[in-house]
């Protein structure tokens, strides 16, 4: 199945460059750019693609309020953006992920990390730069006082895959790992997201690091 992909940046040359890399890939098509932040909501309403790319500093709406607009709390049917910027502040972080993203990356990653966190976004994974995973980590851990280790009614299994998930592991990994299908995986995600209220994997890492399920 093809990926379709929005771009939303205000240079030319960077999505130029984008649309280069990712039409190159059998899987993955390019199906609309967008330059400031008012034209990529529209256009992720109209075209509904797979994966948005977002960048931060924009024109009118920033690429923050745009991604909580497709992605935020209480939108019905969120769209999947990772924002893409070159800016690795922790309040661009942390607002970008708590606004919806499911994923963050830097613009000097690479070919290669660009394509991987398009197809992870389209599998419903999350990619985070391995540059700011780290630091992003810590931010949750260190966010207010760590309770005890409430499971939220959470099967043994299913805080297996939070703390697998929460170490960044993709769902092929996490199965590889624990000796299940990817299937499973999916399923047993699907109802850790159900129980904690969390929208996506970045939200259930942070669950696991605020309660101290993961060191």
């Amino acid at each position: 199945m093809t990926i379709r992909v929005l771009l939303a940046d205000d240079q030319q040359m960077v999505r130029t460059g984008f649309r280069y890399m990712l039409d190159a890939e059998n899987d993955i098509e390019v199906v609309g750019e967008a330059g400031d932040g008012v034209e990529a909501v529209r256009l992720a309403r109209e075209l509904r693609p797979d994966v948005t790319l977002m960048d931060i500093r924009m024109p009118g709406v920033d690429g923050l309020e745009a991604t909580r607009r497709l992605a935020g709390p209480g939108v019905a049917d969120p769209l999947r953006v990772v924002v893409v910027t070159t800016f690795d502040l922790d309040e661009y972080v942390h607002a970008a992920l708590t606004g919806g993203a499911v994923g963050f990356l830097l613009k000097d990653a690479g070919p290669a990390l660009l394509i991987e966190a398009v197809r992870a976004a389209a599998r419903g994974d999350a990619m985070v730069s391995p540059r700011i995973t780290v630091r992003l980590l810590r931010h949750f851990a260190e966010t207010g006082p760590r309770p005890r280790r409430d499971t939220a009614g959470l099967t043994d299994r299913e805080l297996d895959i939070v703390r697998a998930v929460a170490r960044g592991l993709t769902n092929t990994e996490v199965a590889a790992e624990l000796y299940v299908t990817v299937s499973t995986v999916k399923t047993h995600l699907a109802s850790v997201q159900n129980k904690l209220g969390a929208r996506n994997r970045v939200e259930v890492a942070a669950w696991a690091y605020r309660g101290g399920h993961v060191d």
